[in-house]
This record gives structure tokens, sequence and C-alpha cells, in this order.
């Protein structure tokens, strides 16, 4: 009895920090169900894809890998660049994971941006189990990924609609989180790395192979010059 207690106060006090999440996560979700419909999946592809991979920016880009020609090292390399940030994340909550026994290993699979965010800097109520906070905090946000990935899944494929120009929403979320973190940012110098990166090897590569150069120019430019930049923040 005192379990159960235990647990639905975990609850209760999880879900309210992820009310925000559902919003986002449901219209991103339900845009990547169509577009998977709309690329010539079932709603079969979206449902299990985010129930195992639950990595919305990969998701994306994994419509565009699967109707690509068969590359599993580029695969691969493009997956590890993309999910790359999770290995900071990892090492910011080793901490924090401490005795949260089975939990654990949910924990660290079901760790994105969001479930990050809360888990990381929430104030968990006194009482309340930080285990079980957590893991509620992750499971939610995985049902709402999951749910509204099926759901436009579903509806992609029962409803007519125009879809045309559908194909653009990853270049616009893409445009967003950019332009979200250069408006947090005081000093851009991460940004405009990432935009002098980018263009140079669209430059050299070409439209079809610049993305796997330009991400290890971006991990090797921000390694190198990782102490110029923490400096020039301290100093703003």
């Amino acid at each position: 009895m005192h379990r159960k207690n235990t647990i639905k106060k975990a609850l209760k006090a999880a879900f309210p920090y992820t009310i925000p999440i559902f919003a986002g996560f449901w219209f991103l979700g339900l845009t990547y169900g169509i577009y998977m419909n709309v690329s010539g999946f079932s709603f079969v592809y979206p449902m299990v894809m985010s129930l195992t991979i639950f990595g919305g920016s990969l998701e994306f880009v994994a419509v565009e890998m699967l109707l690509s020609a068969y590359a599993p090292l580029q695969t691969f390399i493009m997956t590890l660049l993309i999910q790359a940030r999770h290995l900071f994340y990892g090492i910011s909550m080793l901490d924090k994971y401490k005795n949260t026994g089975w939990k654990k290993f949910y924990l660290i699979f079901g760790m994105c941006d969001e479930s990050f965010s809360i888990n990381y800097s929430a104030h968990i109520p006194e009482g309340i189990d930080k285990g079980w906070f957590m893991f509620f905090v992750t499971l939610l946000n995985h049902l709402y990924w999951f749910t509204g990935a099926t759901l436009g899944g579903v509806l992609g494929s029962l409803l007519s609609f125009n879809t045309q120009g559908l194909e653009f929403v990853m270049t616009a979320m893409f445009v967003v989180i950019f332009l979200e973190q250069w408006l947090k940012e005081k000093r851009h110098s991460t940004a405009l790395i990432g935009l002098a990166a980018s263009t140079a090897c669209l430059i050299l590569f070409g439209p079809d192979s610049f993305m796997i150069p330009t991400m290890l120019c971006i991990l090797f430019l921000l390694t190198v010059l990782r102490k110029p930049i923490e400096r020039a923040g301290d100093a703003a």
C-alpha cells in the first residue's frame, strides 16, 4: 500500500511539469506521423519508430534515410552525430540517476532534451521519491511523442488533404531551433561557426553529401575553440 502511494504521489508531482511538453510533442508527433504516411510508410512505421528510437530530429531524418540507398556506415555516423549531445546529458545525470534501481535503464533510454531539462532542474517536492518522479517525467514525455506520432500516421492514411510542402516541416523545425538558440545567446560564436561550416561544406561537397562533413567540421571546431568560446561567454 505504501509503495502504491509513493508511485501515485510521484506521478501527480511529475505530470504538471510535462504539460507544456505535451502540446509540443503532440503537434510535432502528428506532423511526423503524417509526414511518414505522405512519404509512403504505413502508420506502423511512426508507431514503432517513436516507441523504440524516441529521437524527434533523428526520426525526421530517418525518413530520408529509409528512402535513400542502403548505406549503413553513413546512417550510423549521421545518427551518432545527431544524437551526440546526449553523451553530455548522460554525464550530467550520473549523480541524479544513482540509486534508482531498475528505473535507471529506462531513464537512460528515454532521456530526450525535454526530459533532461525537467529532471535536471526540477525542485522535487519533499516526500516525493526522486527515482519515480524522474521515471514518470520520462515516461509521460515518451507517451506524448508515441501517441502523437501514431495518431498522425493513422490520420494520414484516413484523411485526404493536400500535403504538398509538408516535407518542409523538418527544415522549419531546425530553423526554429536555431533561431531560439540565437535569441538565447548574448554572443553568437557557436551559431556563426555552424553557419560558416555548413556553407563551406555545401560549396565543397554539394547538397547531397555535405551533411556529415558539416557535422564533423562543427564538432572539430567547437572542440578546438571551446575554451576561447567559454572565456568570451564569461566575459560577456
